[in-house]
């Protein structure tokens, strides 16, 4: 069997399919997430809180070239070290939002599988003793 037969045997499989399409649509999920938590969650918490944007919540670690603004893109683009803890607020409030997410995903998952009843198991073939010993029984009685 040829390499290309085999890669392609090795595409096909069932598996390979499905892990490629989860992937497809983790990344986009995950792009929702991010989208829900920058734009209402945090936004929202940062009004009650007092008016915080969460992007901007950082510690300058060097010093700044004159001239240079102190946002955190101008900081980063002028090679400036900064503590971005705004930044990482943000990333796990991702997080969080998406695993409670893939918790709840999960957890549906398999309830529908207790829900879906199971076929019955079949009888276990007799053994072959047993079957010797009916015979044995069964010759007698004639």
């Amino acid at each position: 069997m040829g390499m290309m037969q085999e890669f392609k045997e090795f595409a096909i499989k069932g598996s390979v399919v499905d892990l490629a399409v989860g992937v497809i649509i983790g990344a986009a999920f995950g792009k929702i997430v991010d989208s829900v938590v920058s734009d209402l969650i945090l936004p929202v918490v940062g009004a009650v809180i007092g008016k915080i944007d969460f992007s901007n919540l950082f510690i300058v670690l060097g010093s700044v070239p004159a001239g240079t603004a102190t946002t955190l893109d101008a900081l980063k683009k002028a090679g400036v070290p900064v503590f971005a803890y705004g930044n990482f607020i943000t990333v796990a409030v991702n997080f969080a939002i998406l695993a409670f997410i893939i918790f709840l995903m999960i957890k549906q998952i398999n309830r529908m599988k207790k829900e879906t009843p199971a076929a019955p198991a079949a009888p276990a073939p007799t053994p072959e003793d047993v079957m010797l010993l009916r015979e044995i029984r069964d010759s007698l009685k004639k």
